[in-house]
This record gives structure tokens, sequence and C-alpha cells, in this order.
């Protein structure tokens, strides 16, 4: 095995012990790493290597931290977990890999997020779902942990050579719109030339999108929240926005505080919303979608919270 190839090892096997919530484990594949990198003169982009693992470290003892100090989130048994991306995959989508996808985000939504974060990791290696995994990765990290985690996550990713710079450049959009949407400055280098950078940023358009327009471009326009205009309840003939949790492919998934189901309870599974303005990096439109599912989560960090699976439909 040669040397790059050493580091990826050693890498990929912290992150999977890390998922797993073995933090001594990953902490010492992460110095192994460090000291395979050191013993290399002239590597590429070492510095960058050396910084991103120095973050993971960091954030490692951080969350050992909070395991030190606090009770550990309630995980859900195995069988449990089957169960839930059983039930809450909606695609009619055969693809083994695209499954796999939605399943793995299942899980995310539902709060089980160190085995969601090993199956989207894995997820990774697949070129095709490679950007869609990496999206859902960075949603994870901020609905379980912080945004400095994701930005951690995101440095990593650049100092290595996993990602095509196209498709890592996608993945730092997504990233950077969320971190602004928040009020969160972080610095996201471009792997891309600054030209190239510059040529990629487009002004933000409003349109009103036909629905075949939405459908053909569901693989690779992201939503990063909505705004519904109720026709009933306290806010009938108003916008409220949310925020998107998880995307996969034309489902959202939105996680509803219990203290806003005023807000949705009104809504049912197979109720069509007329009037959805969606908001992306590139774009606003407006469209319609229709409940998929309104489930109530009854473990982890997110217990007592509301889970709404919202689809986007032809008008």
């Amino acid at each position: 095995m040669d040397t790059k190839q050493k580091i990826k090892t050693a890498l990929q096997e912290a992150e999977i012990y890390r998922s797993q919530g073995l933090i001594t484990e990953a902490h010492a594949k992460y110095l192994n790493a460090v000291k395979i990198i050191n013993s290399i003169e002239n590597l590429k982009n070492k510095d960058s290597l050396l910084k991103a693992i120095a973050d993971k470290i960091k954030a490692l003892n951080i969350t050992q931290e909070k395991v030190d100090k606090g009770p550990t989130t309630p995980e859900l048994s195995k069988k449990a977990q089957d169960l839930i991306k059983n039930l809450f995959t909606f695609s009619d989508n055969k693809d083994e890999d695209a499954a796999a996808l939605e399943g793995a985000v299942a899980l995310a939504k539902f709060g089980q997020f160190d085995r969601a974060l090993n199956e989207l990791n894995g997820l990774l290696e697949k070129d095709t779902l490679r950007v869609d995994a990496a999206k859902n990765i960075l949603r994870c990290y901020l609905a379980s942990s912080s945004a400095d985690e994701a930005v951690n996550q995101y440095h990593q990713w650049h100092a290595g050579d996993l990602f095509q710079p196209q498709q890592l450049e996608t993945v730092r959009g997504y990233l950077e719109d969320i971190l602004e949407k928040r009020g969160i400055e972080a610095k996201l280098p471009s792997p891309l030339g600054m030209a190239a950078k510059a040529k990629a940023v487009e002004p933000v358009l409003a349109i009103d999108a036909p629905s075949e327009t939405v459908e053909t471009e569901e693989e690779f326009l992201d939503i990063t929240s909505i705004g519904i205009t109720f026709d009933t309840g306290p806010r009938k003939g108003k916008m409220v926005e949310f925020d998107v949790n998880f995307q996969s492919g034309s489902t959202l998934s939105l996680i509803i505080s219990k203290k806003d189901n005023d807000l949705i309870e009104g809504l049912a599974a197979g109720m069509k919303l007329k009037e959805v303005q969606f908001f992306s990096p590139i774009a606003i439109f407006n469209g319609a979608g229709v409940v998929v599912s309104k489930t109530q989560i009854k473990t982890g960090p997110k217990q007592g919270d509301f889970c709404l699976d919202i689809r986007i439909i032809s008008t």
C-alpha cells in the first residue's frame, strides 16, 4: 500500500470509528494519519491536511467533553432503525444505491445520526451519489452537533482528493447558503480557480417554475427552505417559512418543533399544498407539494418534534 493510500485509509477508519461513537479509537487513527503525513517532506496540501485533521481532533475532544458532562443521546436498536428505514423510504426507485441513500436520510430524520453518518460516508465512494451523500452528511452535523463540525468536514474534503472540483464546488455552495441563512460566517475555500468561481456565481432568480422544470432538475436542485401558505389554521392566508432539514430527490423533510405543532396540525398524508415557495441557492420558485407523511419523533434529540415530509409535485 502506497503512502497516499495509507493516509486515506487511516482517515476513513477514523471517520468510521467517530461515527460509531468510538472516540478514543478515532483519535488514535487521526494521530496515525498525522504521523504518516509528517513523514513525507513534499506532500501536496500537507498543511491543509494537517489543519483538517487538527480540526477533527478538536471536534472529537468537544464531543468527549459533552459525553463526560451529560447523558448520552438515546439510540434505537438496530431492529428499530431498520424499521424506520423501511417505513420512511418513499421512493419507487429500484436502484440499490439510491435506496441506500434514502434509507440513510430516513435514519437521520429520526435522530439516528451515528448510523446515518456511517452509511452516508460509505456512499461517498459512489460517484453518482457522492454530492447528495455529502450534503446530507453536512446536514447531520448541523442537526446533531454544530456548524463548526460541518465546516471542518468540508475542509477535510477540500484537503483530500475524493471529490472532483465541480462536485466539491456544489457542496461548498450548498453549505455556504445554509450558513448564510443562519448568520454564520465561515471561510470555505473553493476547489475551483477564481475565474471559474466567479463564473459559477449567478444571481438568484425568482420564477414561477412549471412542473416539468422542477422534475427535470430535481436531481441537482437543492432546496434549503420552503414557504407554505396555509388555507386554514392560525396562519390562514399567510406564508410561513420552514428550513429543509434533509432532502432525498424531490422529497423534502422538515423537522417541526412540538411548540409549533399548531401550525401543521391540519396537515395530513396525501394533502396537497397548492401554494409553496421553494428557496434554493440559485433560484426562488413557486410550485406545489403533497404531504407524504407527518410523524412525531419518539426518541433521540428531537423527541416530541414532528417530521414532515413533502414531495414537490406537478401543479
